[in-house]
């Protein structure tokens, strides 16, 4: 009983976590006038002090001392902060530019991207349905740049970050949020000297628009961190295997936010490229599902959405 009740409340936190993730495209236009360099830098200022907060009042900064005297754990999360920022930023802009629905293909088409690097960093040897996969998946990629006119460099941009952030944090092997506290501790003076930059620039939205704007600019912290703590209290209670389904809530509310509330245009071959992408994942995740001796790409990816 006390099981079935844990995997509710587990299964709960999971699908707040992806489904906040989800609607994210509707809360980043909100910030505007302010650019995205600026809104990359209020969040990573105020996600530093709100995971401070977090940490304060629950387990403290046992973790993040222990990081700290860890240098191989220092260097990982060093780069996945650098990494995160290309995602974060990158993000973002497609969000605020109007590219909604190719943002959503990135996170779409990042766990075909994650075996990818493990082939070529991690030297793993994938079975032939995950080639296949693979091998849709890079057929999806083609169909809609030709579609475009061009690399949907943005969905790239976001998978292969993703991708490499993830491959980073499973490397530092620490917890959600201990990593989260120093990684953005690496990266809070930059945004303050990017802020700053831009004040003297005179062109600072934060406290110069509105009283409404600023409480939000400021809220990304919360907006950040929110999520996060519902998916470390679900990656307790549920197998990873249902995580790994779970993340595709977040790409599919994208996808929907696009076309439904943007109304961005879905030309038939940019759907078509879509279609290949999804049918790409369900091979992917039926063969991962018949494997499990082992999280499968899909669901380590998963792990990595504490981002």
């Amino acid at each position: 009983m006390h099981h079935d009740a844990e995997a509710r409340a587990g299964l709960l936190h999971g699908v707040s976590a992806y489904l906040l993730w989800g609607l994210f495209p509707l809360f980043w236009p909100l910030l505007e006038p302010a650019g995205a360099i600026e809104i990359l830098a209020h969040r990573m200022v105020w996600s530093l002090l709100v995971v401070a907060i977090v940490l304060a009042c629950t387990g403290g900064f046992g973790g993040v001392r222990a990081i700290a005297r860890n240098r191989a754990q220092r260097t990982w999360l060093s780069l996945g902060a650098v990494v995160i920022t290309v995602n974060w930023g990158t993000y973002i802009w497609g969000v605020n530019s109007g590219h909604v629905v190719e943002t959503s293909l990135g996170y779409f088409i990042n766990p075909l991207l994650t075996i990818v690097l493990g082939v070529v960093v991690l030297g793993e040897r994938l079975r032939r349905i995950q080639w296949v996969a693979v091998g849709i998946g890079a057929a999806a990629v083609v169909v809609i740049g030709v579609d475009y006119g061009r690399v949907p460099w943005i969905a790239l941009a976001l998978a292969i970050s993703f991708g490499l952030y993830g491959f980073f944090k499973k490397k530092a092997a620490a917890g959600a949020v201990d990593s989260l506290a120093v990684e953005t501790t690496v990266l809070f003076v930059p945004a303050l000297v990017t802020l700053g930059v831009i004040a003297a620039q005179g062109n600072l939205v934060f406290v110069h628009h509105s009283v409404g704007n600023s409480l939000l600019l400021a809220s990304t912290g919360i907006v950040t961190a929110v999520p996060l703590l519902f998916f470390a209290a679900a990656t307790r209670r549920l197998p990873l295997s249902v995580l790994g389904l779970l993340q595709y809530l977040a790409p599919v509310l994208q996808f929907a936010v696009g076309v439904g509330i943007r109304h961005e245009p879905l030309p038939t071959a940019e759907l078509f490229g879509f279609v290949l992408v999804w049918i790409a994942l369900i091979v992917l995740t039926v063969d991962g599902l018949r494997h499990q001796r082992g999280p499968s790409p899909v669901e380590e990816s998963a792990e990595s959405l504490a981002a």
